[in-house]
């Protein structure tokens, strides 16, 4: 699948093999520059006991992801997985910020893409709906919220069993719902 995980755009020009190359690495760099930052952000927040909590603002995080989703777009499919993983950056940000809608918007390019590239019954990909679930839930969004978490249940029941506690627990969600 490694073609698969890797896309090129297509485009009428195609990008030179150079060209691919180079997004790649510059992938690797953002992706390892972003966890660092985001380590270092942890690290002093948990050295100083958030004192220095604004050292590295959300926002630019944020920023960091859309900036090199832009970058590696241009040469990249949205189902790369260098796309993939500063969309699930980017959402993660989002969810931190409790940026619901970007949150979900990043959670809608992901899932098709996570359903493709994993196994039928992987826990990422249920892990993706449960998420989806429950942002859908809190944008008032029941029935694609309930659809979503359904998933997220079949999934979990093949892979956990149907009696497992965090089965019980989202079907308990849907019920309060």
């Amino acid at each position: 699948q490694d073609k698969e995980k890797l896309e090129i755009r297509k485009l009428n020009d195609p990008p030179s093999a150079e060209m691919v190359g180079d997004m790649i690495k510059y992938a690797r760099n953002v992706i390892e520059e972003f966890r660092r930052a985001k380590h270092y952000k942890y690290i002093l927040y948990h050295l100083f006991i958030g004192f220095l909590d604004f050292f590295i603002p959300p926002g630019e995080l944020l920023e960091i992801c859309e900036l090199s989703l832009d970058k590696m777009g241009a040469v990249f499919e949205d189902s790369n997985v260098y796309m993939l993983h500063m969309m699930y950056q980017a959402m993660g940000v989002c969810l931190y910020m409790q940026d619901w809608e970007g949150a979900l918007r990043y959670g809608q390019k992901i899932i098709r893409p996570y359903s493709k590239h994993y196994p039928s019954y992987s826990l990422n990909v249920a892990s993706m709906w449960l998420k989806l679930g429950r942002l859908y839930m809190a944008l008032e969004n029941r029935t694609a919220g309930v659809k979503a978490l359904k998933r997220a249940i079949a999934i979990m029941e093949v892979a956990h069993g149907k009696d497992h506690p965090y089965i019980s627990e989202i079907k308990k969600e849907l019920e309060d719902h």
